[in-house]
């Protein structure tokens, strides 16, 4: 007797299901893979040339994490601010919040930082011509380095979008809870810092993450602004020499690999914050069963 058709497929169906999925995903990579292989080699790139260069474009990864790390810190102290702000009923911290999400929003964020970059200083020389008593000090002190200017824009820029994120994650937290800080006494500054944002960090910190690994790769920007070689980032640094040797193609594909690399380390580094976050709040069957099993169930039949 034959096996019909369908038949066939159901025993293929249920073989398939006995294959753990984590196996078959490492299946399909191993495949992805092996045809990201074969069009590399086929397209005969200069691996001589990429193992030369490879050292001289990582040593930009210090800036690029450095620019990141500077722009995650900035944008947190401006959205922790501005979220607070645009939940207070006081309308001048309101306006001004307002005023800077909508700006920063608005515009592109390189045309940010060319207006940190350039026009900063001829503000600042305006200002000396018709204020002269301001002296030469104010007007160096509006000339920024190209890393610092960048470094600044990303901060302004990720803070108008993270205001939103820390806003909502605020407002996830229930009104009891400020209730009962009232209750307690405790300040406006307390409760904040006690009370509510505490508990709000394990909605903020998610989309936080991935705030930072997207101003990781937005550091290439920072090369429009002509960043000397001694404080490049990989971007810049791939740049100088994929064209000085007319390898652009393997720079290129050299600092995607970097960024990848990076993109990677630290989305796995998030996602064991966030399991460390979610302790206390997430709970197994097996956790639950051990909460509501009395203590001598179990331990030696009945009574």
């Amino acid at each position: 007797m034959t096996d019909r058709p369908g038949d066939r497929w159901e025993q293929i169906a249920l073989a398939s299901a006995r294959v753990p999925f984590r196996l078959k995903v490492a299946a399909v990579w191993a495949v992805l893979f092996a045809g990201v292989g074969t069009l590399f080699y086929l397209a005969d790139y200069d691996t001589d040339w990429m193992k030369e260069n490879f050292t001289f474009i990582a040593g930009g990864l210090r800036f690029t994490l450095l620019i990141a790390l500077g722009g995650i810190i900035l944008a947190i102290v401006l959205a922790t601010l501005g979220s607070l702000a645009r939940l207070s009923r006081n309308p001048i911290a309101f306006g001004v919040a307002g005023f800077y999400v909508s700006f920063f929003r608005g515009t592109p964020l390189i045309v940010q930082m060319f207006l940190i970059y350039l026009a900063l200083p001829q503000i600042g020389n305006n200002l000396v011509d018709r204020f002269p008593d301001l002296g030469t000090n104010f007007e160096q002190a509006l000339i920024l380095e190209a890393a610092t200017a960048g470094t600044i824009a990303l901060g302004l820029n990720y803070g108008a979008y993270m205001t939103e994120i820390f806003r909502a994650g605020i407002q996830s937290v229930s009104h009891g809870q400020g209730e009962a800080a009232d209750a307690l006494g405790m300040t406006y500054v307390t409760k904040m810092r006690r009370v509510i944002l505490p508990q709000a960090m394990r909605v903020i910190i998610p989309p936080t993450g991935n705030e930072f690994i997207a101003m990781m790769k937005d550091t290439a920007l920072i090369s429009f602004l002509g960043v000397t070689a001694a404080s490049a980032e990989i971007f810049r640094r791939s740049q100088l020499v994929g064209k000085a040797d007319f390898k652009n193609l393997e720079a290129y594909v050299l600092v995607a690999l970097f960024y990848w690399a990076l993109t990677a380390l630290f989305s796995l580094l998030q996602n064991r914050l966030e399991a460390r976050m979610a302790t206390g709040y997430v709970r197994d069957a097996g956790s639950i069963a051990k909460a509501i099993t009395p203590p001598h169930a179990g331990a030696g039949g009945g009574a």
